[in-house]
């Protein structure tokens, strides 16, 4: 049976400071993020291997191969553990300022230009009712990026577009720092994103 853990962070609790603190950090992560491996493997082990053969991106993109009687428990804690993997990932203490390279150009051609693609997204996530996340994916289909939300743990996966980037929107990912200012929350987030990381993930799947 896939059995799922806890990934390592790429750096220390305290490295993203003064933007994202070490004890939210480490509370984040210990506490939250294990609670959805937690979660995914007692919801796997309820099934037979046969339904969950690949990695959770996979099962993720079919939810209908899913048992009814877990899918929803699979599409949350799937979705936790996915989204915070790639929310670690896409954070560094050494950001450049923005992406350049083919993922740059993307964000010029359909959201005018990097300033206004910031825009876009901050008051997207604003926008959120309750807890959710705010995303730039990808578009397989028509080889484009796209920026959309999700409610509660759903994973862009699930509608079948590839998460680029995602801000974690639920209040325990600033609350402890920020308390109820989400706006202040998501505009220190832009000081360490990981355009790097992102901008590889995007070369990697779109097409010349």
């Amino acid at each position: 049976m896939v059995k799922y853990e806890l990934p390592k962070l790429p750096y220390g609790y305290d490295e993203l400071e003064p933007f994202i603190d070490k004890q939210t950090m480490e509370i984040h992560h210990k506490k939250h993020h294990q609670a959805y491996v937690d979660g995914l493997n007692k919801t796997l082990a309820k099934i037979s291997s046969e339904f969950h053969p690949q990695y959770i991106s996979a099962v993720l993109s079919d939810l209908d191969a899913i048992p009814e009687s877990v899918r929803s428990e699979v599409n949350f804690f799937g979705g936790g553990f996915e989204n915070h993997k790639l929310f670690w990932e896409t954070m560094t203490p050494k950001p450049i300022d923005q992406p350049i390279g083919k993922l740059g150009d993307a964000i010029d051609v359909y959201f005018d230009n990097f300033e206004n693609f910031k825009k876009e997204f901050s008051n997207k996530s604003m926008s959120i009712q309750g807890s959710g996340w705010c995303w730039l994916v990808f578009n397989q289909t028509f080889n484009k990026i796209e920026m959309i939300t999700t409610s509660n743990q759903d994973s862009p996966w699930s509608i079948r577009k590839i998460p680029l980037l995602g801000l974690d929107l639920w209040e325990h990912a600033y609350y402890l720092k920020y308390e109820n200012k989400r706006l202040d929350y998501i505009s220190a987030w832009w000081n360490v994103v990981n355009w790097d990381y992102v901008g590889n993930r995007f070369s990697e799947l779109s097409q010349d």
